[in-house]
């Protein structure tokens, strides 16, 4: 049974013509009176009755109509669906998990905004991807890097808490204090590696993975954490920043891509947005 039968079918029942149906569908008579022929064939009954005017259909042809409808509805749907249109631009970008709802929301912003029809799927830095976004020690020897942001990562301490009134904090003042413990960071682990040196034990309160649970905690008065001076935390208010003495901990986030697809238009783009 062929859509094309079907759709002949249709405009019999909708014209109660085969002449009319034939001008509706741009063919001639005797195509739409084979195609009915064929059809009733097919389904082993009369579909339509001739009288002096045209066609009257039959009980079989107003149970089929409602279905033959459909179908030529559906076909009418793939059809638009798979019609020439914008070409979808796909981007699999790996994001770190450290980067900031924030920062992230800023930077798809900016490709969908520059990039026509960009379809962008969201990974773990480390599946395929075509580029991703991580931290500069975290790039592989077969890739090129675009620094984008620079985190500074200071001492979060709860605003209640005296320590937080003090004008500067050394590396002793962190004996015996609670601490977020947030894996994996790289600027904390080079503190312990200082608290280690000065025979300081690191005090774990809470162990966590994401930098929004640590800021909630710390406002909280659960502990102090090691966070990056985020604009977000900072303009919250809800904890105190405090550099540590003689101590310059900061991450470079950037745009990390194989040095092979430097040509690429994609890539290219993605490097000019960053």
């Amino acid at each position: 049974m062929e859509l094309r039968t079907l759709k002949y079918f249709q405009a019999v029942y909708e014209h109660g013509s085969v002449s009319a149906a034939a001008r509706n569908c741009f063919v001639s008579q005797p195509s739409i009176t084979t195609a009915i022929k064929q059809l009733e064939e097919t389904l082993s009954t009369k579909l339509f009755n001739r009288h002096a005017r045209g066609v009257a259909p039959t009980a079989a042809a107003q149970k089929l109509y409602p279905l033959a409808k459909e179908m030529g509805q559906n076909s009418k749907t793939i059809l638009n669906l798979f019609a020439d249109g914008p070409t979808p631009v796909p981007l699999r970008l790996g994001i770190m998990r450290s980067l900031g709802a924030k920062r992230m929301s800023h930077l798809l912003t900016k490709l969908t905004d520059k990039i026509d029809n960009l379809e962008i799927t969201l990974v773990d830095p480390h599946e395929t991807c075509d580029a991703r976004v991580v931290l500069s020690q975290s790039v592989n020897a077969n890739e090129s890097f675009v620094p984008i942001w620079t985190d500074t990562y200071e001492l979060a301490l709860p605003k209640a808490w005296s320590l937080a009134k003090t004008s500067h904090i050394t590396i002793n003042d962190l004996s015996d204090l609670p601490f977020i413990n947030r894996t994996p960071c790289d600027a904390l682990d080079k503190l312990k590696v200082q608290l280690t040196a000065q025979d300081i034990q690191f005090q774990t309160r809470a162990n966590i993975r994401t930098i929004e649970y640590a800021w909630q905690l710390v406002s909280a008065g659960v502990g102090a954490a090691l966070l990056p001076t985020w604009h977000e935390i900072l303009e919250a208010n809800a904890v105190i920043f405090k550099p540590i003495q003689n101590m310059n901990l900061f991450k470079d986030i950037g745009l990390a891509y194989t040095t092979e697809r430097k040509e690429d238009p994609l890539i290219s783009t993605l490097v000019d947005i960053c």
